[in-house]
């Protein structure tokens, strides 16, 4: 745990420990993990079992503003904060043997490792900065919406196209940031236990996004229809056979990753045909949250939760206890003042 904290810049506004210029940024988000493994940061394989193969395509980063490019330079290869983790597990129990097997899952009692981060301030001020384009887009377009905290602009408008390419940008940001954190954790359990990355079944088992938009062919009332679905806290989960699955998995259906609340099982499950046909290809993200972050600081120490969680054998390593108290796994059982001691 220790070595993963020291290896894997995390917490509030948090470095990576890559040094790119603008220049270096714009060819990075244009490749996605391909200039990740280029760099000797992965291996060839690892782009293989991810969606797109780690590079959405039509990525343009002229479409990606200057304060895009400063927050997110010094952030690629970092955690973050809030939400985002990097989850040592072990496989409690395997209900489908066939499925797990393909994915790599083998046995009870089998480490693995979960990551969840994302674009970092990078996309954070790309969807400020579009959110802008957007309002003005829903005046200009004389566009009628049933919430005046929705905008919108029409898919095949000027502000769209940008869109969707600065977000592709975004996107393969993410799918860099992964993998270099991913390259970090290989590097830690090599130093820990002395021995290669290869020989420890270090193999990435799949990377899926969770705040995105994608073109996609769907069935809409009995006809195939090409529409934009949109996952906002949501995962693709594509069935067996279906040509975006990576080859390895084209037989069992797509990886779907459901990560719990802290100190609660996570799940990996696979895509089936029901999915598409209920919700466009998509399922959830993770838990999901019973209280605000605001809420759960007001109700939770996050000393107190670190110490029940160990007492559970789950320690918990955060840049700053108060994100202890923000993800906390329990509901409160009664209200309780910060000033209580």
């Amino acid at each position: 745990l220790n070595a993963f904290f020291e290896n894997v810049p995390s917490g509030l506004g948090s470095s990576g420990k890559l040094r790119l210029n603008v220049q270096e940024l714009d060819r990075a988000v244009t490749e996605g993990v391909g200039w990740a493994i280029d760099k000797g940061y992965g291996l060839a394989e690892d782009a293989e079992h991810c969606e797109e193969s780690g590079a959405m395509p039509n990525a343009d980063p002229s479409k990606v503003s200057s304060t895009a490019k400063s927050r997110g330079a010094p952030q690629l290869g970092s955690l973050g904060s809030g939400n985002h983790f990097l989850e040592i597990d072990l496989v409690d129990k395997i209900i489908d043997e066939a499925s797990a097997k393909a994915y790599g899952i083998t046995h009870p009692g089998q480490v693995v490792v979960f990551v969840h981060t994302g674009s970092r301030g990078y996309g954070h001020q790309i969807c400020s900065d579009y959110l802008q384009v957007m309002e003005r887009a829903v005046r200009r377009y004389n566009i009628d919406l049933p919430d005046r905290e929705l905008a919108c602009a029409p898919a095949d408008s000027p502000e769209a196209r940008d869109y969707f390419a600065a977000m592709a940008c975004a996107v393969n940001f993410a799918f860099l940031n992964r993998q270099l954190v991913a390259h970090w954790v290989r590097e830690s359990f090599e130093r820990i236990f002395r021995t290669s990355s290869d020989k420890l079944g270090l193999d990435i088992l799949y990377d899926v996004c969770h705040n995105i938009a994608k073109v996609e062919e769907h069935s809409v009332d009995g006809v195939r229809k090409e529409v934009v679905v949109h996952r906002k806290g949501a995962t693709r989960a594509f069935p067996p056979g279906n040509a975006l699955v990576p080859k390895d998995y084209i037989g069992i259906g797509q990886p779907v990753l459901i990560p719990g609340s802290m100190g609660s099982s996570s799940w990996v499950l696979r895509g089936t045909e029901e999915a598409m046909s209920l919700s466009f290809g998509s399922t959830a993200h993770g838990a999901g949250r019973f209280m605000s972050r605001t809420a759960a600081i007001k109700k939770f120490w996050g000393s107190d939760v670190k110490k029940k969680l160990e007492g559970r054998g789950i320690l918990v390593k955060a840049a700053n206890i108060k994100v202890i108290s923000e993800e906390a796994p329990d509901r409160p059982a009664a209200p309780r003042s910060r000033h209580a001691r």
